[in-house]
């Protein structure tokens, strides 16, 4: 605040005492007229003679920066700097404007307070907005007319739009332009592009403004495609889309018939081991009965079918020979014997209804 005080201060008490001192200088160049994209820098140069006491800055009528040969530039803000240059007959000073904005469009003054020695230029801050073409790529078919729109958005001033193709301007009378302005202050225009393609064919939308080192640009491509041409490709696509689908129903069949011979083989294999295997239980169940059947014999015997019991024999199938008269059952014994026992001994009778031819049997036991 007391620098701004002092810069308001200075120049009133230099402009009473000047005249009288005697002083005679004057502004040899002044500020040239300037436009710049907003957010850049913008410069502005004015020399003035030997015996310079001061030089004031103005922007629309504002002091923005002061500079005193005895004590340099008094800056009251960082986006309004200088630069100074000393030659043997003048002094240059340099006016530098930092991220202009739109607000800093207007009158920039140059002044030494002496009686009309006052020196202007003009600023123009412009903004560069977006520009673009809603779809990137057409197709259009013969005889088919169409509508191209391209769109600026947010640009001060409102842009300059023009229309080329494959490097050549289009005649104005085939687009219309609208321009708009926003809310914000800012301008929009909106063109459309009226044409009906004979080929393929690149359009370019062209969107201008004095800052603009180059115009802004968007572009679309157009195909055009021929009816003859369109159904030759259309069958070539239907012939390509049969090979495709063939190959893959084979490559899909091959698949399949190696997974069902995959499958086959491996139950064939899972079959036979289970067959060994249940051959391997029958084989060790069998060798198992027949260590126990050998057990049993060596315990017991075997039994010999082929015996048949003497009685059998006798009753039903050999004839029996005549009964002999019963023999005594008393016996004589000498007496000299008489007195070992008073009991008298029997012999046991022996059989007498033998076979006539009695058939030898044998017996025969494995153990």
């Amino acid at each position: 605040m007391e620098r701004f005080q002092k810069l308001i201060l200075i120049p009133l008490i230099l402009t009473a005492s000047l005249p009288g001192l005697g002083f005679c200088y004057s502004i040899i160049n002044g500020p040239a007229n300037a436009t710049v994209l907003a957010g850049s820098e913008a410069r502005f140069n004015c020399t003035v003679s030997v015996g310079w006491v001061i030089l004031i800055w103005l922007s629309n009528g504002n002091p923005v920066l002061t500079v005193i040969s005895s004590q340099g530039a008094v800056e009251t803000s960082d986006r309004f700097t200088s630069q100074n240059y000393t030659s043997s007959n003048a002094f240059t000073s340099e006016l530098i404007i930092h991220n202009t904005q739109l607000s800093d469009s207007g009158k920039i003054e140059c002044s030494t307070q002496q009686h009309s020695e006052n020196s202007f230029a003009f600023l123009s801050v412009q903004v560069n907005g977006s520009l673009f073409i809603k779809n990137s790529t057409l197709t259009v078919k013969e005889n088919k007319t169409i509508e191209i729109v391209c769109e600026a958005l947010g640009w001060a001033p409102a842009p300059d739009i023009t229309w080329m193709t494959n490097d050549s301007f289009i005649d104005k009378s085939r687009y219309v332009t609208q321009h708009s302005q926003g809310s914000n202050g800012l301008h929009n225009a909106l063109s459309i592009l009226t044409l009906t393609p004979t080929d393929t064919e690149i359009l370019t939308c062209l969107a201008d403004i004095e800052a603009l080192p180059n115009p802004q640009n968007a572009t679309v491509t157009v195909i055009f495609v021929n009816s003859t041409l369109e159904n030759y490709y259309s069958e070539e696509s239907r012939s390509t889309w049969v090979i495709v689908l063939a190959v893959v129903l084979s490559l899909v069949g091959i698949i399949l018939l190696i997974i069902i011979i995959v499958v086959v083989v491996r139950c064939c294999c899972l079959k036979k081991k289970g067959s060994t295997y249940q051959n391997e239980i029958r084989k060790v169940s069998a060798e198992k009965k027949k260590d126990g059947d050998l057990e049993n014999r060596q315990r017991h015997g075997s039994e010999n079918q082929g015996y048949i019991p003497e009685e059998l024999w006798n009753t039903e199938q050999s004839p029996r020979i005549s009964s002999l008269p019963p023999m005594s059952s008393k016996f004589t014994v000498p007496a000299a014997d008489s007195h070992n026992s008073s009991v008298p001994k029997v012999r046991p009778q022996r059989r007498t209804d033998y076979l006539i031819s009695p058939k030898k049997i044998r017996n025969v036991t494995l153990v």
